[in-house]
Order: C-alpha cells, then structure tokens, then sequence
C-alpha cells in the first residue's frame, strides 16, 4: 500500500462495515487509523481496488482530473488528433489509476469496459464526464462491460448499450490501415489496439515472405503482412465471424488474391501444417492460463504451438509469437519458448522482446499490468 500497488487482497483486510455494499466507495486506514486512500470495495479475493491514495471525494470533478490526465498522455504520443491512427486506448485500467475500467476510442465512438463493480455503477458518470473531456472528439459512447463482469461471476444488471449516442461509423485507421471494428459484439472492445506496434513491426519485415497468421481474430496481422509486400498470408481462425472479419478488412484495403482464410482451430491447423509451408509465422492466441490455477496447463499450451511452428517453419523463418496470460510472466514465456525450440531440435535467435504500446501504460508500482509479451525469432 505505502508503495502505490492499487490491489488490497481479502486477508490483509481487519475490518469491514456491517452492510458494505460491493462497488461501494470507502476509505481505506490502516491498524492506527491513518488514511491510506480511496477504494471501491469489490468483495473477492481482491477485496479493494485503490482508485487515489489519498482521501477523495469521487464525484463529477474527481472522474474529470482522471479522464484529463489519461488524454493528455495520448496527446502527447500524438494519437488524439492524428487521421492515420483514428483507433487508440484512453484509459488502462491500473495503468492509468483507474482500476477495472477500459476506454478505447474507435474513430467518434469510445468503447467503456467495467471490469469491477465499482467501476461498473459509475459508468454513466464516467461516459458523461468523458464527453466533456474531449471536446468534440467523441459522439457516442458503448457500454461493452456484460461480458468481462460474466466472466468474474459479477452480477450484470443491464446487457451492452449505448450510454450516449448510437451507431456510427465503424471503419477505423491504423497506421493508415483500414480496419471495420465491430465493438457491439467482438471480441474485447472489438480489436486488439494492444498489437498496434507488434503489427507494424510485421509490416516491414514481411516483404516477399509467405506468411501465416494464426488466432488472426479480425486480421490484423495479416493486412500489415501485405501492406508489406507479403507474397502469400493464410489467416487462420476457430471462429467463423472473425474470417468474415478478416475477410472484409482484407478486401477494404485492397487485397485478395494473396489472401485466404481458413476457419479451423489454430492448434489442430499447426499440427496438420506441412514444414517450410511458411517464411513467417504469427502465434497470438487468447490467454492459455487466464488465472495462476491454469498457469501450467497454459505453459504447456504455449509450448505446443510454438514447437509445431518453430519446427515447420521455413529455413531463416521469422516467428512472431505472444502470450497475454496475467499468469504467466516474461521469463516463464521465454523459457517455454525455449523448451518448444530444444525438442524441435533448431537453432533460434532472438531478434526483438515486444510488450503493448505506450498508450496501455504499466505503473512501475503494478507490474502486473505489463501483461503482453512477445518474442520475434529467428529459426535457422
């Protein structure tokens, strides 16, 4: 606490009120009843989420200096006003010291995600407090919280809707890439903004290479690949939604004939895989270990698709390979990594070691919020 981790777990808490509400605001003492910050009590295994450490008042001014502070930063990264870039994230949850809350703008519409109570019962505030702030930019903001609180057993009371406005346009730029983003019922807020940089970087080394993109999801990995002068990219995905995705961000920038989708589990794809079918493999799959009770399971998850890829790969192939598993930290990854290379029997080398962009920001007093790793290789 006295070193700014946002997180107070259930069994470092002495006391709790009698008739505490979950998502309730509460100031937050230690043993001498010295104030330590402000919190929404949330109830589970982490029982507060710090939102100041300090005693606040959360009202309508308190939610502006938050929202103001997150804007200025993507201001400063040049994303707020820029035509090639119009799809960006606003606010990061710890990151940003706002914990269990999502902002991501997609063109005019900002995509809110409550990924606690507490956030969850401020979210009309938030959305009207986030119109004011940027000033123009924004015309309607969608509630996309449903889901995430599912998935923690979190009581929804109202599915996903707009809390101001309505449906505009939903084609987005990045990088100067077309992309159709469908936040009412995609995956997350609709697209992975984390893998902005992951997805350029791909761009210029795909030029003249057969590239596979597997977990492609809408396909952003495989647009970059032919932006780059990719001969040939087969984006692969379980879901038939997603390749129709894919499918229509391909076509809006004018590609096809080097393209094909296939709608197939990406790990039975990678096993039936002939080798040196591909110069360029993508592996961005969902979280494998999603809490620290799966997180060997997980592991081997990992190792399994990158065992397939790096010993199919083409001679000098580049691998692309992530995880996004809270559970499972940078050292863990690179070294399952490494154990899929000893049995495949290859010699690999380690060109790039990625992370998210800088508009999904980590606190130095939350590591865990540095939660996408990535490793481009080099399989000789």
């Amino acid at each position: 606490m006295r070193r700014f981790h946002p997180w107070v777990f259930s069994g470092a808490v002495q006391k709790v009120p009698k008739g505490l509400i979950l998502g309730e605001v509460v100031l937050v003492t230690d043993y001498q009843g010295d104030v330590l910050g402000t919190a929404f009590y949330e109830g589970g295994n982490i029982a507060l989420k710090m939102i100041s450490f300090r005693e606040e008042v959360v009202d309508f001014s308190f939610w502006k200096q938050k929202l103001q502070a997150a804007l200025s930063l993507r201001k400063r990264l040049l994303l707020t006003d820029n035509p090639s870039t119009t799809a960006w994230r606003l606010v990061h949850s710890e990151g940003d010291g706002m914990p269990g809350l999502v902002i991501d703008i997609y063109g005019s519409t900002a995509v809110l995600q409550a990924q606690s109570v507490g956030m969850y019962q401020h979210r009309v505030a938030i959305a009207n407090v986030l119109m004011e702030v940027m000033e123009g930019r924004v015309q309607a903001v969608f509630d996309k919280s449903a889901e995430a609180l599912e998935r923690m057993d979190k009581e929804v009371t109202d599915s996903n809707c707009y809390l101001i406005g309505e449906a505009n346009e939903s084609k987005v730029f990045e990088n100067e890439a077309a992309f159709i983003v469908d936040w009412e019922k995609g995956q997350k807020t609709g697209f992975f903004l984390d893998q902005r940089d992951a997805r350029q970087l791909l761009g210029k080394l795909s030029s003249g290479l057969r590239v596979l993109n597997t977990f492609s999801y809408s396909g952003g990995f495989s647009v970059f690949a032919l932006k780059g002068g990719a001969k040939k990219v087969v984006s692969v995905d379980s879901s038939k939604r997603a390749i129709e995705l894919c499918d229509q961000n391909i076509a809006a920038n004018g590609f096809g004939k080097q393209h094909e989708s296939v709608c197939i589990d990406a790990k039975k794809y990678m096993e039936q895989l002939q080798g040196n079918e591909f110069d360029l493999i993508v592996l961005d799959p969902p979280a494998f270990a999603k809490n620290h009770h799966n997180r060997h399971k997980g592991l081997q998850g990992y190792k399994f698709i990158n065992f397939e890829a790096i010993r199919k790969i083409a001679h000098n192939g580049l691998l692309f390979t992530f995880s996004c598993s809270q559970a499972i930290d940078r050292q863990a990854f690179q070294s399952i990594v490494m154990a899929a290379a000893i049995e495949a029997g290859r010699e690999v080398q380690v060109l790039y070691h990625l992370s998210q962009p800088a508009d999904h920001p980590v606190s130095l007093f939350h590591p865990e919020g540095a939660y996408l790793k990535g490793l481009v290789l080099r399989v000789l």
